[in-house]
């Protein structure tokens, strides 16, 4: 859908962004402006940011409650110097998840960091529209109970979110205590677009022969976003369900990067195995969410981002070399191919075997559980010649705090494999393409 030009451009938004990105520029990496000689300029373009508000709050009636602590929170900042922001009265009455209504437009002002953005807790603005399918609504209503979760896709949006970030989550606010989190939102027009680009790209490159269905997926931006909506919404509610030998998200935990490999990928084979039992059941993304779990892991996610404890990309040259060792991909005459027929019941073999992994580990000791996560990862993908790790646990010093078994842990334990060196030089250009890209 493309952004409503009443609204991306209506001359309240078009002043709320420009101060937006005016007041951004004079803040510290806390959020607060700290040279007193930008506060008479900062406290005229939050003047500006709270009138292009109110211009806009009747358009937003079903976010009165928010804009108008929102209206308080931006004042009381001005007033009070700028010191480090805090808008925790806003962001809890911010609840974009109570009424999930296809194509309902909010819009969203908070001093945050953008993830894979700015690390830097900065003024920023959203446009945003929210994606909710008839059937995405039946899913949650039914078996995939996910009362948090907000797809979404941009209209318009400030320099923080012009970068490869893809949520919105009220984590990344700037505020004074941790209220319980009741909504996070994802931006499933981005995720579509950077897919759709990457993965033309690498069927290209490698010479893959796309099926109809897979061709179609990338043809159709809407398509491809309600597919990325689905996936989400399973592969969300995942992190809480199932065996789990530990706090879900592993917010509070120092742990090797490969843990988090396992969990992102379990999470995302979930969604796979439960697509591959509604497309028995006639569901007509289902087969899509399977292709895209399949192509976005093994070609985007495995190349993306630095090397230094990349627990995203080591999923992804997991997910590959598991496919390829039991000789479902092939790679022959510098042409990749994939046997379709055969994919769901490797797929899912190697869920079982994460399964297994987390249904084994409470009843093991926390190293117990590393040592065979390690192990369960190497014998796919291999580590690297001088890992410490590699050597097994005689090497490791097993007598002290975990935090050394950590800190042992090489930043690029799995180095990419020649494949993916080869198709990094190629792909990777087109992968940074991608930053801001919006559908």
């Amino acid at each position: 859908m493309e952004p409503d030009p009443a609204r991306t451009g209506h001359p309240a938004w078009l002043r709320l962004k420009a101060a937006v990105g005016a007041v951004a520029q004079t803040q510290s990496a806390d959020g607060s402006i700290p040279d007193p000689a930008d506060h008479l300029v900062a406290r005229d373009h939050v003047a500006t940011i709270v009138d292009a508000v109110e211009d806009m709050a009747p358009s937003f009636r079903h976010d009165q409650d928010y804009l108008s602590a929102l209206v308080k929170d931006l004042r009381r900042w001005s007033d009070g110097g700028f010191g480090v922001p805090d808008f925790l009265d806003s962001l809890t009455a911010f609840h974009p998840e109570r009424a999930r209504v296809d194509g309902r437009e909010h819009l969203v002002v908070f001093p945050m960091y953008t993830q894979n953005g700015s690390p830097d807790r900065h003024l920023e603005a959203v446009l945003l529209q929210v994606i909710w399918p008839d059937f995405v609504a039946d899913l949650q209503a039914g078996a995939y109970s996910n009362k948090l979760f907000v797809p979404v896709r941009f209209l318009d949006f400030t320099a923080g979110y012009d970068t490869n970030s893809a949520v919105l989550f009220p984590e990344t606010v700037a505020m004074r205590e941790v209220p319980k989190f009741t909504w996070g939102a994802i931006f499933a027009d981005r995720e579509a677009a950077r897919f759709r680009r990457v993965i033309t790209a690498a069927a290209d490159i490698t010479g893959l022969a796309l099926p109809p269905e897979a061709a179609r997926l990338l043809g159709d931006q809407r398509l491809t976003e309600e597919t990325f909506v689905m996936w989400d919404l399973i592969h969300d509610r995942t992190h809480m369900h199932g065996d789990l030998p530990f706090d879900p998200f592993m917010i509070k935990q120092r742990m090797p990067f490969f843990l988090y490999t396992l969990e992102e990928l379990r999470c995302d084979l979930t969604a796979f195995a439960e697509s591959v039992s509604l497309e028995q059941q006639g569901h007509p993304h289902a087969r899509l969410v399977q292709y895209a779990v399949v192509f976005d892991r093994i070609f985007r996610f495995a190349i993306t981002g630095s090397r230094v404890r990349n627990y995203d990309g080591l999923g992804g040259q997991l997910l590959f070399g598991w496919l390829h060792q039991h000789h479902v991909l092939h790679w022959t005459d510098n042409r990749l191919s994939i046997e379709w027929d055969r994919v769901a019941d490797a797929v899912l073999e190697l869920k079982r075997q994460i399964d297994d992994l987390y249904w084994r580990s409470i009843d093991r000791p926390k190293i117990g559980h590393w040592l065979a996560a390690y192990d369960l990862i190497s014998a796919t993908v291999a580590p690297h010649p001088a890992s410490v790790w590699a050597k097994g646990p005689d090497a490791l010093p097993l007598d002290g705090p975990p935090k050394g078994l950590t800190d042992v842990v090489r930043a690029d334990e799995f180095p990419l494999s020649m494949f993916y060196e080869a198709l990094s030089r190629k792909l990777s250009p087109v992968i940074a393409s991608t930053s801001g890209i919006t559908g």
